[in-house]
């Protein structure tokens, strides 16, 4: 594992998905991690704690609001501290105390469904959270931030695979127009302020320690329970499966590396860059667990896509992106930690 010079970097939705597996390899290159969290209800807080315990993170200390911890195994280089993204008085005063070489923007309200039963959390933590963000950034003389985007914002694009250069002004559900919304106003700060800012538009990630309302996580849990699980648009979906180790290797290196484009604003395609059908996505989950799915076929979900595909070519050519873990192996892994953590 290459190692770079130590740097102090924010995390936030350190307690995430993405976030907890970023700070992890963060860490292990010998960086200084703060990492944040809100630790909202969202989904199951235990599996929140459970990553921050992972990273040395007592979860008794980790429910005090605004408290600064230490993680046992890291020493002092994680800190953790519970923090709302859109605390325009907390925020600031984080920043001052620990003066961060760079951002790593990796909370957010998760979830395309959900943004239409819960609008007003997309709005507070996407986007007044990410101003806040975009603030700080500026006042406290931070030159770098990463962020996550998604590959939400290329809507129902029949032209694959999907490029940075495609038009993306059509989003088709609230979390797609809030991402959308920090590509441009990241655009206002690089040009305002000098930051270099660079958005990474995810494509359906999964693996160990996965959200449980994405669809592998649904899926599995479903099928080891001898429950039906629904299948929308009659199959007929397909999606670029992202492993996790793949995720965070691109987004490390965003963050860590040096790179030949010196454009101060930058959005990359983060994937697989190899779509799979869904009901063949299910068959290797089936094949994986050893047994065969009750499917309920469902018609189109209101703000979900048809395909995503990920011309990741930019993000190569840029910081040498190259994801390396079939959806078959990912699978395995992923089922593997599934009946660990819940001990099935």
């Amino acid at each position: 594992m290459t190692k770079y010079d130590s740097k102090t970097i924010l995390v936030t939705g350190v307690a995430g998905f993405i976030g907890f597996h970023v700070a992890q390899s963060l860490l292990d290159l010998g960086h200084k991690v703060i990492g944040i969290d809100s630790i909202n209800d969202y989904y199951d807080v235990d599996l929140k704690y459970a990553r921050l315990a992972q990273l040395g993170i007592d979860r008794s200390d980790a429910e005090q609001e605004l408290k600064s911890t230490t993680g046992s195994k890291f020493e002092d280089r994680l800190h953790f501290v519970n923090i709302l993204l859109e605390d325009r008085e907390a925020m600031p005063k984080l920043f001052k105390a620990y003066s961060f070489d760079m951002v790593c923007n990796l909370a957010a309200q998760a979830g395309v469904r959900y943004s239409i039963l819960n609008p007003e959390a997309y709005v507070d933590s996407n986007i007044t959270g990410f101003l806040n963000i975009l603030e700080c950034c500026r006042h406290y003389k931070v030159k770098k931030l990463v962020y996550a985007s998604s590959s939400s914002v290329y809507g129902n694009s029949d032209r694959v695979p999907f490029s940075e250069r495609a038009n993306v002004d059509n989003p088709i559900s609230l979390y797609a127009a809030t991402k959308k919304s920090n590509e441009l106003m990241a655009h206002c700060y690089s040009h305002l302020y000098g930051i270099e800012t660079i958005g990474l538009r995810f494509f359906t990630v999964y693996g160990p320690w996965g959200r449980p309302d994405m669809a592998m996580f649904l899926f599995i849990d479903a099928i080891i329970n001898d429950r039906p699980i629904n299948v929308f648009n009659h199959g007929n979906l397909s999606r670029d499966f992202t492993y996790i180790d793949d995720i965070v290797s691109g987004t490390v290196a965003t963050l860590v590396q040096s790179s030949k484009n010196t454009e101060l604003y930058k959005l990359y395609n983060i994937g697989n860059s190899k779509p799979i059908k869904l009901l063949n996505y299910i068959s290797e989950i089936e094949k994986a667990l050893g047994k065969t799915a009750i499917k309920n076929m469902m018609p189109m979900q209101a703000g979900d896509v048809k395909q995503t595909f990920a011309d990741v070519k930019k993000l190569k050519a840029d910081y040498g992106y190259e994801p390396y873990t079939p959806v078959k192996q990912g699978i395995i892994k992923f089922v593997n930690w599934y009946k660990t953590y819940y001990n099935c």
